[in-house]
């Protein structure tokens, strides 16, 4: 191999590599979306847990302004909570015991 074969297999394997790159940025940009929107519910939950006061007093507003629906929704989320938690133990034990 001679010097100018190098640069036309060089050049070659530059050609190559702006297409692939090409290729898979057109790709991706099915990930876009929704990566953005994990980014925002990811910050949203990195917020509350920074100020926690804030939704605890919309909790606290809403006690004391619905509190019959506050006492319904309460109890629904509880049983709702439990149940996931119960189904969680249960797929753990399957998934450990395969």
């Amino acid at each position: 191999m001679n010097n100018k074969d190098i640069f036309l297999q060089q050049q070659q394997l530059l050609v190559r590599s702006e297409r692939l790159r090409n290729t898979i940025s057109d790709q991706t940009q099915v990930f876009k979306r929704p990566l953005a929107i994990i980014d925002i519910v990811l910050a949203s939950v990195n917020w509350l847990k920074q100020h926690p006061k804030w939704p605890l007093g919309a909790v606290v507003v809403l006690v004391v302004l619905r509190p019959r629906k506050s006492i319904l929704w309460g109890s629904r989320l509880w049983g709702a909570w439990k149940t996931y938690k119960r189904l969680k133990s249960q797929l753990e034990k399957r998934l450990a015991s395969n």
